[in-house]
Order: structure tokens, then sequence, then C-alpha cells
């Protein structure tokens, strides 16, 4: 019995080892190879992939991955520390240091690293920011081997249509690069603080959280604009990117550099958004009514007429601005829209609505408050 048990024991072995060595015989037998394929050779990549591969190459190294911290009090130990916010994009404005982003990518941190894209870090400096636009600017000190600056495009010939490449770093996936189109112009954007950003390009390229501040190029590699929000019921792509356009980021960031905030261009005159639909509804006019002026203002020496009181209590409306530069207007918002794509010493024509006639005037823009 026990011999019996040892050769069924046997048997099941060689079922085993014949079992585990039948691949082998049927490669044998078969002639299978165990070699890798050969590889079939491609040919030239397409042109459209070579211009988009040289693209990313020239321009990724201005561009660089923005790291923000706060600083909490422990409430027991009432000790201070820092800890990480979030993450955003940026890119190298000039040779001496300037990183541009979004306001909303450094606003409320104690401190922002900027690393570039060799790797090196370096803790950087609020040189100025301007919420109205969601721009800010920062200040590294690269002591060598700085990276270049990004081409500077313009984005008022821009067409729907054109193509677009967006690099930044989506859920801080750092340097990545996404294309699309340009969607549409000249949209506006609120902010949950009741602003509102005007003249923004809308792309379909995929721009998620983290890409907020990195440049938008055109097929030249030019910026054209700077990422900074999205349409999304869930926080992620969803085919509506928007950004602020190189224009206004060409007029804005100059002036964060030199004095640390922006001043809109002005006319010297007293607006108020409420006041302006009641009267021109009441008077049947679309334009903005001139509450008052400011003395010594442009408004002032150019003869403009303010909104008066009369005697008897009667509202005695002033100038109605109908337009500037030939662009009509209807409400405050447009008024201010139309003088933030100007410049402070600018000479502009104002096209007016003065006791039942239209009238012309032209002054040179002032700094506004």
């Amino acid at each position: 019995m026990l011999a019996r048990i040892r050769l069924t024991l046997w048997g099941m072995v060689i079922l085993l080892l014949m079992y585990q060595a039948l691949p082998w015989f049927e490669r044998v037998l078969i002639g299978v190879s165990t070699e890798p394929r050969v590889v079939t050779a491609r040919g030239d990549l397409a042109e459209d992939e070579k211009s988009t591969i040289a693209l990313f190459e020239h321009a990724s190294p201005s561009v660089v991955f923005i790291t923000t911290r706060q600083r909490v009090r422990d409430f027991w130990t009432r000790n201070v520390f820092s800890v990480p916010r979030g993450t955003g994009s940026g890119f190298v404005w000039d040779d001496l240091g300037h990183v541009v982003t979004n306001n909303h990518v450094i606003e409320g941190a104690a401190e922002a690293i900027v690393r570039l894209n060799d790797g090196r870090s370096y803790n950087a400096v609020l040189v100025g920011t301007s919420p109205a636009h969601d721009l800010a600017v920062l200040r590294i000190n690269v002591a060598f081997d700085r990276p270049p600056p990004v081409p500077i495009g313009s984005s008022h010939d821009l067409k729907v249509g054109q193509k677009v490449f967006a690099i930044g770093n989506p859920f801080g996936l750092d340097y990545t690069l996404t294309s699309g189109l340009v969607s549409a112009l000249d949209r506006s954007l609120s902010e949950g603080n009741g602003a509102t950003i005007e003249h923004l390009i809308q792309t379909d390229a995929a721009i998620n959280p983290g890409n907020s501040g990195g440049p938008l190029l055109d097929s030249a590699g030019r910026l054209i604009g700077i990422n900074t929000a999205i349409y999304s019921p869930s926080g992620a792509y969803a085919g509506i990117g928007f950004a602020v356009p190189v224009d206004t980021v060409n007029r804005v960031v100059p002036q964060l550099i030199a004095r640390g905030k922006y001043i809109r261009p002005g006319l010297g005159i007293i607006v108020d958004h409420r006041l302006n639909e009641t009267l021109t509804e009441q008077l049947g006019i679309r334009g903005v009514v001139i509450l008052g002026i400011n003395p010594g203002s442009v408004a002032e020496k150019a003869g403009l007429q303010p909104t008066r009181v009369a005697s008897n209590g009667a509202i005695i409306p002033g100038d109605i601005i109908l337009a500037i530069n030939d662009q009509p207007m209807e409400t405050v918002k447009e008024l201010f829209s139309i003088l933030d794509t100007l410049r402070i010493g600018d000479r502009v024509t104002l096209r007016l609505w003065r006791r039942g006639q239209e009238v012309e005037a032209s002054l040179l823009l002032q700094a506004g408050k």
C-alpha cells in the first residue's frame, strides 16, 4: 500500500514537471521566438508636431512653479508655523528677476517660493498687485544662468480660431503643455468679491487649478495672455478657460514694477452706478451722467458740466457722456472698461449730451483714483 502511494506521488510530480515544461516544448516545436519584436521606423514627425515641440522647449525655461505658504498659530502653544497654502504658475518678465503671476495665486500668502525650470528655488519678494486685473509681480534674485523672459505678443489683433498653447502646473504637475483655440474674445468674468475682470480671452486649451498665472502663447511662442480662471461646476477642466490679454498685462505690469500698484486713467469726474441708472432711465438717454467735477481736474479745464440741484430742489442733469473716441457706452462699468484700455496722458474726445444737443470735448487723461 505504501509503495502504491509513493508511485502515485512520483507520478503527480512527473506530471507537474511535464506541465511546466510544456511551454518550452511548444516554443521548440513551433519555433516561437522569445526576442522582442522589431521596431517599425516612424519616419519624420509632422510639421505641426515639430513646431509644438520647439515651442515648448523654447518657452518652458521661462515658466516658473510657484508655491505659497501661510502662517498659523497653534492654539495651545501659541507657536507660529509656516504651512503650505497653494500652488500656481508664473513666468519670467524681464532680466531683472521680475516674475508675473495672478494676484489670486499669492493673495493672502505670507511667503512665496519660485522654482525655475532647472530645479532652483528662490524666496520671492512681492513687488506689486492689481486685483482689478488679477495680476501680481514678484521678484527673485537669480545670480547666474537667469532664465529668458517670455517673448511678448499682442492681443488686440487676435482672431477666434487661432491656435493657443498653455504651459503651467495643473494640480502641481509641473511644466504641463496643453493646446487649443481662441474660443471667444472680450469676455467679462465676475469674481466672488464683486469685482469684474474685463476683456478676457476665452480658450478651450485645458486649464486646471495650478495653471493660474501661467502663459498663454500663440503659435509663434509669444505671450498673448495669462491663464487666470476656468468655468467649471466641478472645479476642473470643462472646456472653458479665461486669460488676461497681454495688451492689458503690458500696460499694467510696468506700473506695478514702478509704483507697486496700478493707477487707472481718469477724467476727473464723479459718477455713480445706481444714480446713473435712475437718471438715464428718467431722461430716456443711454450714457454716463457726470454728477460732479473734481476741482483742478482735466474735466474742469475742458468745461464739462456737472449735475446741479435747482433752488426748487429739482435735479438738473449735467453732461452725459455718450462715447469716448467713438466708443459708445451706456453704463459706468462700460466707462471704466474703456478707460482701462487707455493710458494716463492720452488725448481723448468725448461725445456729450448737453441740454438737448450733442457736443464734443477734448482732454488729456489724468491719474484716476
